[in-house]
């Protein structure tokens, strides 16, 4: 199995997520505690949270499809296209 591994700072100045696309399905992305059901992981390590939100909607969101799936550092699993829509909402509230 090959792993696409992306630096995604923000949670940490070390984080990344790996994603996987599956040639028989849907992509798979595993996020830890950069990315989860409603919004991004705490945000540390002198990053601010809009800049973590840029490199989330750069390095992710820009880069795959709705049908990607999300698996989180904890909780519930997900997908991009659940989430996309509420980028907005989560630049708005800053968290």
């Amino acid at each position: 199995v090959e792993l696409l591994v992306t630096h995604l700072r923000g949670h940490t100045d070390g984080s990344i997520v790996l994603s996987y696309d599956d040639p028989d399905g849907h992509p798979h992305l595993f996020t830890g505690d950069c990315l989860f059901p409603g919004g991004l992981g705490r945000v540390t390590g002198g990053v601010s949270f809009d800049e973590a939100l840029d490199q989330a909607e750069a390095k992710v969101f820009d880069r795959l499809p709705d049908e990607t799936w999300v698996y989180p550092g904890h909780g519930a699993d997900t997908t991009l296209g659940a989430e996309r829509p509420e980028l907005p909402q989560w630049r708005a509230r800053g968290w």
